[in-house]
């Protein structure tokens, strides 16, 4: 009686093996112990010893080949034998497979031709307006405030709402006039990207029925099956015209702060309060809808009484008493994604600590030339760029079906903003200077806080830095911002008793943790990465040459 072989797990971890060797053939003949062919597993290649005896009359995975544990390898039985039911037996299984794919796709044109049907002819004039995607990952928004309201007349290019996504808090203009008849959401709703968001159309028109029959975009998936599988006789259906409008940013009026607290000012007057040092939140605006303009910067006087400290909310003693926020967007994106991180990949780290007295005198006399400031940040950025050059691996990206390794360096650097974390990118940063770098993590550092970054400045980072050392922390370690396979952590730098030529002296110390994935970074090759780290760190200068 034929047996079926099936891919041997060769180790704890093995989930899947590719066929290295056959070293028999089909037809020949196989005792017990011989070796049938060597298997390259997750750890190792090792040879797969056959435990019957036979003739191997099916391979099943040809060498190259890769298959999961517990899948047909090869069959073995006697000369002849008639294997045609245990070969039909997988061939069932597939079929069964395909039938219920079938049977889903049927189901899909139905729900389709459902969703369709329940559209409704929009009125000559009447656009509904939807929620944009305003970022590459952003799946769902919040409308942080309407700057129309129903009845309002909307021009060409005026801003509708504001819109908080993952990233970053837009003002979304419209693309079309008309007055402003219908919203679907209020202020802190939350919908799915191409979920109705407004109507817009001429007044006094009906649009009784628009709303609530109104249906999303069919995904893309769903599409492509109703194109592949076409009625021969398809009945013309009613649908809703959708304009999905994409964002601009754009200084029109809105009032001076939202309930977010974001402070609305023209580019010009906040440069201007910036060179000043005024504190926005102090200033009124007397521009459009309350907007802070350039006069009022330069007519600012600051106030003589100062402004209380906020105090702690008063509870009894023994009372329970708690607040309940409802997550922001931010706040939902980096749980799911750290969490992603996390839990896929496998993180392990890898702590050093530096001596800093060389990079605290070399900060000191670069800063000593006129309009020059650098941070340690900015030295730690500068170089992480060059380390990683020389060390590619460090700078990869791990995905499903390949790993990318990054000739570029583009280094995201954390910054916390109330709602959480958000990381621009320092694009080519080996290649800036460090008077660059650090005038460019300040400007993203400025934005950031007032979520004026694009979601174009975040996005393309090769490697991330996150840096508590401003805060007292002097060691910690930080979950890795995926696709990239590794993430620093920078701590405060430490007046300690060190040994230096064998004496106990005063010196300066500071502590760094990289975490890593070990999918793309081994142990040796991160260890390789800070070594040449610490290299420039602890001789700066060198970056210089």
């Amino acid at each position: 009686m034929a047996i079926v072989v099936n891919m041997p797990r060769l180790s704890d971890t093995m989930e899947e093996g590719t066929v290295a060797n056959w070293l028999k053939n089909v037809g020949d003949r196989v005792e017990e112990g011989d070796i049938l062919a060597e298997i390259e597993t997750d750890k190792a290649t090792m040879e797969f010893e056959s435990f019957n005896e036979g003739t191997l009359l099916h391979i099943g995975v040809q060498e190259g080949e890769t298959t999961k544990v517990d899948e047909l390898l090869a069959i073995i039985g006697e000369e002849g034998e008639d294997i045609s039911s245990l070969l039909d037996g997988s061939s069932r299984e597939e079929s069964t497979q395909e039938e219920q794919t079938e049977t889903n796709e049927e189901s899909v044109e139905d729900d389709v031709e459902t969703n369709t049907t329940a559209s409704v002819q929009l009125p000559e004039g009447v656009v509904v307006v939807t929620m944009p995607r305003l970022s590459d990952t952003m799946e769902e928004g919040t409308v942080a405030s309407w700057l129309k309201n129903v009845g309002d007349f909307v021009e060409e290019g005026e801003i509708l709402a504001e819109i908080e996504t993952d990233k970053a808090t837009m003002e979304f203009e419209s693309f079309n006039e008309g007055t402003l008849l219908y919203t679907g959401l209020a202020v802190g709703d939350t919908a799915k990207v191409d979920d109705l968001l407004a109507i817009i159309g001429p007044e006094g028109t009906d649009i009784s029925g628009v709303a609530e029959n109104f249906v999303a975009e069919v995904p893309k998936t769903q599409a492509e099956l109703t194109e592949e599988k076409p009625k021969e006789t398809p009945k013309p259906t009613p649908t809703v015209e959708k304009i999905t409008e994409a964002p601009k940013v754009n200084p029109a009026a809105a009032p001076t702060t939202n309930s977010n607290g974001r402070i609305y000012i023209s580019p010009l007057a906040r440069k201007i309060a910036e060179e000043k040092s005024i504190p926005l939140h102090q200033i009124q605006g007397s521009g459009e809808n309350g907007r802070i303009i350039k006069r009022d910067v330069e007519f600012y006087t600051p106030s003589a009484t100062p402004e209380a400290a906020p105090t702690a909310k008063f509870v009894a003693t023994g009372q329970e008493d708690f607040d309940e926020i409802n997550h922001s967007q931010m706040r939902k994106v980096i749980a799911k994604r750290l969490g992603e991180s996390k839990f896929s990949a496998p993180h392990y780290y890898l702590a050093v600590e530096f001596d800093m007295d060389n990079a605290i005198a070399f900060r000191q006399q670069f800063n000593s030339i006129p309009d020059t400031k650098i941070s340690f940040n900015d030295i730690v950025v500068k170089a992480c760029a060059l380390a990683l050059r020389q060390h590619p691996q460090v700078n990869s990206q791990w995905f499903d079906d390949r790993m990318k390794l990054n000739n570029h360096v583009h280094i995201g650097v954390a910054v916390a903003v109330e709602d959480g974390l958000v990381v621009p990118v320092v694009k080519f940063a080996n290649e800036q200077t460090l008077p660059q770098i650090g005038s460019a993590v300040r400007d993203f550092a400025g934005r950031a806080r007032n979520k004026k970054l694009t979601p174009k400045e975040m996005e393309g980072s090769t490697f991330t830095i996150s840096n508590l050392g401003m805060f007292g922390i002097e060691s910690f370690t930080s979950i890795i911002n995926q696709p990239n396979s590794a993430i620093l952590s920078v701590g405060s730098i430490v007046e300690k008793p060190v040994v230096k030529n064998g004496q106990i002296v005063v010196g300066n110390t500071m502590k760094l943790t990289l975490a890593c994935d070990h999918r793309t970074v081994d142990g040796a090759t991160g260890a390789a990465f800070l070594q040449t780290l610490k290299g420039f760190i602890e001789n700066p200068v060198t970056m210089l040459v």
